[in-house]
């Protein structure tokens, strides 16, 4: 699930700057169909992944319920059928749709089943977007106490950190 949504909203960050290349980021991500996709069905894949963008930067900002209502809108929109399988060494996990679903399906369905399971454990509390001043960027907090403030570019918290020692040095001066 961690890797799912870690994935998903690497997808929103990139679409959402115009620089994406949607096979590559499931590619390095390990899902396992992703090769064999076909350009039209990556092509669906992004165009599905846009519409849910705009619930992804809103997660962080929703209450629990809300949160379940968007979510449960998304999810009749996919033919889901749960089954537990066994491939490519992995050992034994669920697959939200069957092995002869379209390729987009089977996406959409792992990453907003991802974000229901999330929703139902934690709430949104988990859901941010980047504390730097200059940067949205989405992100999943993976840390122990919820503590995650930046995205995964180091440079936001970098130069956060650094405009407020600079800040607190001219107000000792």
């Amino acid at each position: 699930m961690r890797a799912t949504l870690e994935t998903a909203f690497a997808l929103a960050n990139g679409i959402r700057a115009g620089e994406v290349d949607v096979r590559q980021v499931l590619t390095d991500a390990g899902f396992s169909r992703t090769e064999a996709a076909s350009e039209a069905s990556v092509a669906r894949l992004e165009a599905r992944l846009r519409h849910l963008v705009p619930l992804l930067v809103e997660l962080a900002d929703m209450d629990t319920a809300t949160a379940a209502s968007r979510l449960n809108e998304e999810l009749t929109e996919l033919p889901i059928a749960p089954a537990v399988v066994d491939h490519d060494g992995v050992g034994p996990h669920l697959h939200w749709t069957s092995s002869t679903a379209r390729f987009d399906d089977q996406v959409m369905a792992d990453i907003l089943m991802a974000l229901a399971q999330e929703v139902c454990d934690n709430g949104t509390a988990r859901f941010g977007r980047c504390g730097a001043s200059d940067c949205e960027d989405l992100f999943y907090d993976t840390t122990r106490n919820r503590s995650r403030r930046f995205c995964a570019d180091p440079r936001c918290a970098s130069r956060t950190h650094t405009a407020d020692h600079r800040a607190r040095q001219s107000r000792s001066s």
